[in-house]
């Protein structure tokens, strides 16, 4: 298996190696099973790593199409039907006809998804401001830049193969 090639940019491969390291960390504690499992205890509801994307983009705009949401939340069209399903089936959100073509459905949430949306959000700004109570407003509002950075690089770029670089 080749390795990628170097960035044009020269970057220190251990210190990357180490950011991707510190990311890793932070994506599995914030959406392990554990956060899961308490988040389910709280809200009333198991909601997926993914349905709860699709939450959040429905609580931005709605209602939106299936392919709408897949592009919102950068998922496969196929993941986003199955969690679409899932959260219908929970009642957090419902089919309905597009207001413009009575062919098209679009999803939006329930009033019960709206709900369990606004106590995963309490859940977790109020657990947030419990880590971050002894961090300064200069370093909270430096994590808020630099995650939105990498935020927008991450989704300016995406993974390659040896052949499409």
């Amino acid at each position: 298996m080749s390795r990628p090639e170097a960035h044009p940019i020269a970057v220190d491969r251990e210190e990357m190696a180490r950011a991707e390291r510190s990311l890793e960390g932070l994506f599995r504690l914030s959406m392990g099973r554990r956060t899961l499992s308490y988040q389910a205890n709280v809200v009333g509801v198991e909601v997926s790593r993914a349905g709860y994307a699709i939450l959040r983009t429905l609580d931005d705009e709605s209602p939106l199409a299936m392919g709408d949401i897949a592009a919102r939340c950068h998922m496969d069209p196929a993941v986003v039907a199955r969690q679409v399903d899932t959260l219908v089936k929970a009642g957090l959100v419902k089919r309905v006809d597009h207001v413009g073509d009575g062919r098209r459905r679009v999803i939006e949430p329930t009033e019960r998804g709206a709900d369990v949306y606004g106590r995963i959000i309490e859940m977790r700004t109020e657990f947030m401001s419990r880590v971050l109570a002894d961090w300064s407003s200069t370093d909270r509002a430096r994590l808020v830049a630099l995650v939105d950075r990498l935020v927008g690089d991450l989704q300016r770029h995406r993974f390659s193969t040896d052949e499409e670089a």
